[in-house]
């Protein structure tokens, strides 16, 4: 199974919606990429935007800019149905309300997520080459072990990463 793999807004990345964000990188291929911000909780509850959620206090989430009509939820126990996703051990995706009704009757944790971040074929490789973006594996624990308002700094740490020290512009070759 391939790595889990995060983006991380450089310091550098000032203003909009992407600044400090973390993204989990659900697809990257030559078609474009497509990716989960994991650090945007919103005021919405779930029961305020799903009649299947009817009641539930859990905190919706922006996902991204990118068809915020559209929910996506991350999750840690496959649900057997058809339409999830299994993005590493523990962790699953998916924008079926069928698996979603079957992720909210489990006793397990979960984020249901509006919208996504969407690149076009050749624009999130530009991004990285220009610094806009930091690639992070294996960050499991960022997703539900680690406070909403820490991710960034977090996967920052992960890599190594002293905000402070980073200097505009990415790497040329």
């Amino acid at each position: 199974m391939v790595p889990l793999t995060f983006l991380v807004a450089s310091p550098h990345l000032n203003g909009g919606m992407f600044e400090r964000s973390v993204i989990l990188l659900l697809e990257h291929d030559h078609t474009g990429a497509m990716g989960l911000v994991i650090n945007a909780p919103t005021e919405l509850a779930i029961g305020e935007l799903l009649p299947l959620a009817q009641g539930r206090q859990e905190r919706a989430w922006v996902g991204g800019p990118v068809e915020p009509q559209v929910g996506w939820c991350i999750y840690e126990k496959p649900t057997g149905r058809a339409g999830e996703m299994r993005l590493g051990p523990n962790l699953y995706a998916t924008s079926s309300l069928d698996v979603l009704d079957g992720v909210l009757c489990d006793d397990c944790r979960f984020m249901l997520l509006l919208g996504y971040a969407g690149w076009q074929p050749g624009q999130l490789d530009a991004e990285l080459r220009n610094g806009t973006w930091l690639w992070v594996e294996d960050g499991a624990h960022l997703v539900f072990d680690t406070p909403a308002e820490d991710r960034w700094a977090e996967a920052m740490q992960l890599i190594g990463v002293k905000p402070d020290t980073i200097v505009p512009g990415g790497a040329q070759a």
